[in-house]
């Protein structure tokens, strides 16, 4: 019997396994988070508690601005990091290396169990499904990757933005004032 994974080591095959077991934990509390035990009353109820915690008093109107804008974070940040995930897990390397196939990839996942997601809200008392969601859960999909690029943008390149690379005219450096003292 000569299967493919029997090539690949096994520290290699328990980084998949552990790889995959987080992504899929990430998506199972996803779903969770989506059952009407968070409902908006739950939030609200967190949301008050935390302002009653820092002694602060809002305006009903304030409140259900600062409530909204709460619950629409939370899920930019959740799929964001459901992102973060599917990337090194459709990655299957230990180093963090920026690759746009997978990157969309992982949006388009990240999208599609987005509409899993809400679709799964149907069936649930409390909980309404919409589409503006699934658009902001994809915008924080996006915005997890970004973070991606941008790591291996300046973490990972040949020059930190604060080591720009020398200039140079016609293949000759450029020497200026600066380089001299």
């Amino acid at each position: 019997m000569n299967n493919s994974t029997d090539k690949i080591p096994t520290e290699s095959r328990l980084q998949f396994w552990v790889r995959w077991s987080i992504t899929v934990a990430w998506a199972v509390l996803i779903f969770n988070l989506s059952t009407a035990t968070f409902a908006g009353s739950f939030s609200a109820m967190l949301l008050s508690e935390i302002l009653r915690l820092l002694h602060l008093s809002v305006s009903p109107s304030t409140f259900a601005t600062l409530h909204f804008l709460c619950r629409k974070l939370a899920h930019v940040t959740e799929y964001a990091i459901f992102s973060l995930f599917l990337y090194h897990g459709f990655l299957n390397s230990n180093r963090t290396e920026w690759r746009t196939r997978i990157a969309a990839f992982s949006v388009l996942v990240a999208g599609l169990y987005s509409l899993t997601d809400e679709f799964h809200q149907v069936f649930i008392p409390n909980r309404t499904p919409s589409l503006i969601d699934c658009g902001i859960d994809t915008a924080g999909a996006a915005l997890g990757i970004l973070v991606i690029y941008l790591y291996t943008r300046f973490f990972h390149s040949g020059f930190p933005p604060n080591h720009p690379p020398e200039a140079s005219v016609e293949g000759r450096p450029v020497v200026s004032k600066q380089t001299l003292a």
